[in-house]
């Protein structure tokens, strides 16, 4: 039974009194939210923009996250203030960390709690208050935006313009929902196309009053209102290229003190449109199929598996950790494949009859129909294969990664979204065709496909971890960067005394993600269209 997903919730973050780590200046913070399945393993869900030079800052961005009501949902928001241009935050100063569960946001709507160090104690008088809301609406609003003749704010050069969106609240305040780049030294700027959603544009409300700001930026922090306008979602969808929708800036305090003022520029609306983009369940309930392959290490490394010490003895009970890998990632992905037949293959092992070493044989020894009757076919092929092969090398991936690539470059013919494949290679670590490898996954990451592995025993997995591009992005031997992140990589040992679901909710945590990301990359919807 797939966790039913109840309601998506927006959280919006703001902090204050944090500490100040820059000389002369004050701390540019940024937020990230991390989020536990179980155990130790935090990963990296979002983070915010950066605001430069506040202590303060209210952070435009906002977190959505699946509420599932039956999961405690462990989060942590860290403060980093960011000082330089890498994407890694483990060399950035830390300001502060708040960890809490999904479920005490929602029920107290907004939480103000103090942020602590590493250590427990008090991040100086730095508090964060996180504001939740659910949404109902997954309507996105696209906008471009320029603006000509605008008031020259800067002694030196010209003004650096950039927007503030806000919508106002059932009590009447205003709250911002988007800032777009600053444009240095222009006075007739055009923004970079934006996109916002519906509702924390406007509550999805056509009529409601959304103000526009035009400000100069500052480095220093002290941003000059150049002008401002309110309009609506109404008037705004009217905009197009042939005939855009504009609007005076008026600045009121210069209004009031120049008496032929007539505004402090133009800003036009170049387009604006409403699209719906797909969640993960969308993709799931019209019709996407998730195919299931999974890829068995049977290299020497492993040990005899006669011997009590090899990764593939089995207990008298039967188990050991591929078993219990392909078990655990398994159960959670059978329920999304209709015919619930799944390839699975060796490599690394001599085979019979002949006993050449292949990276690419079907556990049941049978080319021409690699399927296992569900989990448990896997299992049992798995055991009758065992006794039959032996154990030998090199440790290649990459033949593996290329048979399940091929299929995902057919299913692309599709032109919908209706296939999605996942691989899961069970390995002890060791290594040989990294290269290879790496160009496989690069070739892969633009295809319908993700690559779980799971590292058994107690091997160096410094190879794995580099394959899992969370830390930077990964690149084939010629320089091609991944266009996406498709590898998850995970030790067993981590996992051997947690419950069962623990490891496939770890693995399988940026799958949805990486659907979602796949398939409105390039457009593509639903088979079965549940909107329509």
């Amino acid at each position: 039974m797939a966790a039913q997903c109840v309601t998506k919730v927006e959280l919006t973050i703001a902090c204050t009194n944090l500490l100040d780590k820059d000389v002369g200046s004050k701390s540019d913070p940024l937020c990230v939210l991390l989020q536990n399945t179980s155990g130790q393993q935090w990963y990296e869900v979002d983070r915010t923009e950066r605001v430069k030079n506040s202590l303060n800052p209210k952070f435009a961005k906002k977190f959505l996250i699946d509420y599932y009501f039956e999961l405690v949902q462990k989060l942590k928001f860290g403060i980093y203030d960011i000082d330089n241009k890498t994407y890694d935050l483990s060399d950035d100063d830390f300001l502060g960390e708040f960890e809490c569960t999904l479920g005490q946001i929602v029920s107290s709507r907004t939480l103000t709690k103090p942020l602590v160090l590493k250590n427990g104690k008090p991040a100086g008088r730095g508090s964060i208050t996180i504001t939740a809301e659910e949404i109902k609406d997954n309507r996105v609003v696209v906008l471009e935006l320029e603006a000509r003749k605008l008031d020259n704010k800067d002694f030196f050069g010209k003004s650096d313009p950039y927007l503030e969106f806000h919508k106002q609240t059932g009590d009447g305040n205003w709250v911002m929902v988007h800032r777009t780049e600053v444009i240095k030294n222009n006075l007739n700027p055009a923004w970079r196309p934006f996109k916002v959603s519906l509702n924390s544009l406007c509550y999805s409300d056509m009529d409601k009053s959304i103000k526009v700001e035009c400000y100069d930026y500052d480095s220093d922090g002290s941003h000059d209102l150049i002008g401002s306008f309110q309009t609506t979602m109404s008037k705004l969808k009217e905009a197009s290229r042939s005939s855009p929708v504009e609007f005076e800036c008026i600045n009121e305090k210069k209004r009031q003190k120049k008496k032929n003022y007539k505004n402090s520029g133009i800003v036009s609306v170049k387009h604006c449109e409403i699209i719906v983009e797909c969640t993960f369940l969308d993709y799931i309930m019209g019709g996407c199929q998730l195919n299931f392959t999974v890829g068995i290490d049977f290299t020497g490394s492993n040990g005899d598996p006669r011997s009590p010490d090899s990764l593939h003895y089995l207990s008298p009970n039967g188990v050991n950790e591929y078993l219990t890998a392909i078990w655990s990632v398994g159960m959670v992905i059978q329920d999304y494949d209709t015919d619930k037949m799944f390839p699975a293959f060796g490599f690394g092992a001599q085979i019979p009859p002949s006993f050449q070493v292949s990276h690419e044989f079907p556990i049941n020894f049978n080319p021409s129909n690699p399927f296992c009757n569900g989990i448990q076919g896997i299992v049992d092929a798995y055991r009758a294969c065992l006794p039959q092969v032996r154990l030998y090398g090199p440790t290649n991936f990459s033949p593996i990664i290329n048979h399940v690539a091929r299929f995902a470059a057919a299913a692309t013919q599709q032109q919908t979204a209706s296939q999605y494949f996942i691989l899961l290679i069970i390995t002890d670590g060791v290594i040989t065709d990294l290269d290879q490898t790496r160009a496989a996954i690069v070739n892969a990451s633009k295809l319908p496909m993700s690559i779980i592995i799971v590292g058994v025993g107690g091997a160096d997995f410094g190879a794995m971890e580099f394959l899992d591009g969370d830390d930077g992005v990964l690149r084939s031997p010629s320089g091609e960067p991944a266009v996406r992140d498709i590898v998850q990589f995970v030790p067993f040992r981590k996992f051997q005394n947690s419950p069962k679901e623990a490891l496939a909710q770890c693995v399988l945590a940026e799958v949805p993600q990486q659907v979602v990301n796949y398939f409105s990359t390039y457009k593509l919807q639903p088979p079965k269209n549940p909107a329509a």
